[in-house]
């Protein structure tokens, strides 16, 4: 009993937290702990975007101009807990691949 009341306070003194978190500063930030994202799950984004950055500068040197697939790839692969578009807007606001970032929010504002 006493590990899941222990958990439980940690979950509680989360929340209160991310209350504290400036939402215009760090709203990916504050999106993952809000949504219960795990680390696992968060390493596993991370490895995502890694990938689809590394796909985006291909492309790009390759001469693409729509970068609507790769964002449809996003989209699919997010963990369901997040979402899409929410979570592109935020990761540009903290500076996650910011050029990936602004071709994704290019294609959302079409």
């Amino acid at each position: 009993m006493e590990h899941t009341e222990q958990n439980e306070t940690i979950n509680f003194y989360l929340q209160l937290l991310s209350r504290t978190i400036d939402t215009n500063r760090y709203p990916f930030t504050r999106m993952i702990i809000i949504n219960n994202v795990t680390k696992s799950e968060f390493k596993t984004l991370l490895k995502l975007l890694e990938g689809l950055h590394y796909q985006y500068i291909t492309q790009k040197e390759e001469g693409f101009l729509d970068f609507s697939s790769l964002l449809v790839q996003f989209a699919g692969m997010l963990n369901e807990k997040l979402n899409p578009d929410e979570t592109v807007y935020a990761l540009k606001k903290e500076g996650y691949y910011p050029s990936l970032m602004e071709e994704f929010i290019h294609v959302l504002e079409r």
